[in-house]
């Protein structure tokens, strides 16, 4: 076995088969052709002399040897992250390309302003923002900064706590004048239309945190945050809604007594905190948030 010949786009196809389970998703996440995956694959396995997945009806499988490999393969393309973050950093430049991933909530209606004041400031420098509810890996430079609402727990990232973001319920002024707000949970429960979510189970463990059912009459269901509060702005009923958010949108809070306390960070890896054009977009963030 000689890992040391191995090219890294071999061991990138491995890893990539590996976390999708299959070629096609490999290649589509690689953006190569799904007979150039399985070539590497092949090649790898040659050069290594052993099998690194078995083929099954749910896709391939790493065997006991592909399994143990996966840690070092990791280490690997993290440190190959490293390598590029050192390459590109330009250390002393307040402009290019800053990469920001956040909730798509907060990507459409909280940080747009902020990254105007910041290039009021910068003018030279650009902003790729990445809309996802999905934690974005920064150890493998899926984002430069995040803005996450649950602490992360790789060590080689910097986390500063900003604000609480609280969370109600709301509604539009016209849903509520055909549908009157509800005076108690148990008849938000058991008569109000509601807006939840579909296949996440993160509403359910909300509800559950406070001691709570979830409504009984969800009338419209989506995973995406952005698309229940654009439910709630069209009057389909009753939804979770940011307090900041829904005081500014003219909507009507529903049983005030009813909260939840997001805390969140701003992240980055600790690799970037020498790159000025980062540093400069974490801190102003940090600021704009806190």
């Amino acid at each position: 076995m000689n890992l040391s010949d191995a090219s890294w786009d071999l061991i990138a196809a491995y890893l990539a088969v590996v976390r999708s389970g299959s070629l096609s998703a490999a290649a589509r996440q690689l953006g190569a052709s799904q007979p150039t995956v399985r070539r590497h694959i092949e090649a790898l396995e040659v050069q290594l002399g052993v099998s690194l997945f078995t083929r099954g009806p749910s896709g391939l499988t790493p065997t006991v040897m592909g399994q143990s490999l996966l840690s070092h393969a990791e280490a690997m393309e993290a440190a190959a992250a490293a390598f590029a973050r050192t390459a590109t950093g330009e250390l002393d430049a307040a402009g290019g390309v800053v990469r920001v991933t956040c909730s798509d909530v907060y990507s459409v209606e909280v940080l747009p302003a902020i990254f105007v004041e910041l290039r009021n400031s910068y003018p030279k420098l650009e902003i790729e923002l990445v809309p996802s509810n999905k934690n974005k890996d920064l150890l493998r430079r899926g984002a430069d900064v995040a803005v996450r609402f649950a602490r992360p727990e790789q060590a080689a990232l910097i986390a500063k706590k900003v604000k609480i973001v609280k969370v109600g319920l709301y509604a539009s002024r016209e849903f509520l004048t055909t549908s009157p707000a509800p005076s108690t949970y148990e008849e938000l429960v058991e008569n109000c239309h509601f807006i939840g979510g579909d296949r996440s189970d993160v509403m359910v463990k909300a509800f559950e945190a406070l001691g709570r059912p979830l409504p009984k009459h969800i009338v419209y269901r989506t995973d995406s945050d952005l698309a229940q509060l654009a439910a709630i702005r069209a009057g389909v009923g009753i939804g979770v809604c940011q307090l900041k958010i829904g005081e500014t949108s003219g909507l009507v809070r529903v049983l005030p007594t009813l909260y939840w306390d997001m805390p969140s960070w701003v992240v980055m890896h600790e690799d970037l905190k020498k790159v000025k054009r980062v540093r400069l977009l974490f801190d102003h963030l940090v600021a704009a948030l806190s």
